[in-house]
């Protein structure tokens, strides 16, 4: 998993900012009913973000970069993996996510990002983005591809090329239509700088306007608000994201 359990978004909170926020129950094209959690202005958003979390699916760091969101006047879903293995009921810390993770499908993935579109589309947002992190960065980019009408596509230290033989961001990049946002650390002990340069060469053949920022030294999940050491890391990248989301909205 990328986060600590305790850990929080290093994004500073707006008091007195007017939010609501639920769980829901979203249900999939293929009849999956999947958890998730939804943080909304006070004022009708324009703009949604669908969150994809890491491996171990959702908990309170993805509520919390909800609010986060949702406080800067966006609507945001962040969604659950497991509804078709492990149901929607709320998770202890000794939930083996892994044994999920592995029986999950790129399609099913996408069935699911569908539905959180079209619960944002049918609150009245008009433009829709991905933003996930480590196994959803790499959906979140996968999603440009996935048909569901995105102005862009945010991941952070996904893995972008094939993985177990199964075909990444970088060798699908001709599919992707929407703008890419890649976030990536420099430190990171499975993603290589070579992995990253393949990424950003694919997405200039094809044609896909993108940015792939590789922040050096930074390890794996470095935008988390106890890695103090990495704060700078942290601030540039959330700034380029609201950034992405003011240009491409």
């Amino acid at each position: 998993m990328c986060f600590e359990l305790d850990s929080l978004p290093p994004i500073p909170v707006i008091s007195g900012a007017a939010v609501s926020h639920d769980d829901l129950e979203l249900e999939a094209a293929d009849g999956n009913r999947f958890a998730a959690f939804q943080a909304v202005p006070e004022e009708p958003a324009s703009t949604g973000i669908v969150i994809l979390p890491d491996v171990r699916g959702l908990y309170r760091f993805y509520e919390e970069l909800a609010l986060r969101f949702a406080e800067r006047g966006y609507a945001a879903v962040a969604f659950d993996y497991f509804g078709r293995t492990a149901g929607m009921a709320k998770r202890d810390d000794e939930f083996d996510y892994m044994e999920h993770v592995m029986q999950t499908t790129p399609a099913g993935v996408q069935a699911d990002v569908a539905a959180a579109v079209a619960h944002l589309r049918a609150a009245g947002c008009t433009s829709i983005f991905t933003a996930g992190f480590c196994f959803g960065g790499r959906n979140s980019w996968l999603a440009a591809a996935g048909g569901h009408g995105l102005a862009g596509a945010i991941g952070f230290y996904g893995m972008p090329v094939e993985r177990n033989g199964v075909p990444g961001p970088a060798e699908r990049a001709a599919e992707l239509e929407a703008p890419i946002l890649a976030l990536q650390a420099g430190d990171d002990q499975n993603i290589t700088a070579e992995h990253n340069a393949a990424f950003d060469t694919a997405l200039t053949a094809a044609g896909v306007e993108h940015e792939v920022v590789t922040y050096d030294g930074a390890p794996h999940s470095f935008f988390d608000r106890k890695q103090l050491d990495f704060a700078a890391a942290s601030d540039d990248a959330w700034a380029r994201v609201l950034a992405f989301l003011e240009s491409h909205g």
